[in-house]
């Protein structure tokens, strides 16, 4: 007769009490000391590249200035002129044929 009665299980609670107390959830601390840690070495290296870069920066500007560049005198430009002046008219006859 009780073909779809479930043995075993157990019907839940309706009522619950009110005052009952719950775990309170801990923030994953050791995740946040190793991300200070990485940001922490992070910045290490940055402040150790931006020394370098800027002593690298000072020895670029003290070779150049000791390598100054040599001054180059202007190479004239000769322009020839023209042999034959421009036919204006005979230009203006082939452009009205067209």
């Amino acid at each position: 007769m009780a073909k779809n009665k479930q043995k075993g299980k157990k019907q839940q609670n309706v009522f619950r009490v009110a005052n009952k107390q719950t775990k309170q959830k801990n923030k994953a601390k050791p995740v946040t000391s190793t991300l200070k840690h990485i940001n922490k070495v992070k910045n290490e290296k940055v402040e150790n590249l931006n020394k370098i870069f800027t002593e690298v920066q000072r020895d670029v500007r003290s070779v150049s200035k000791c390598t100054a560049p040599v001054p180059r005198k202007p190479t004239p430009v000769v322009r020839e002129a023209p042999k034959e002046s421009a036919n204006v008219d005979g230009a203006t006859q082939l452009f009205s044929q067209l």
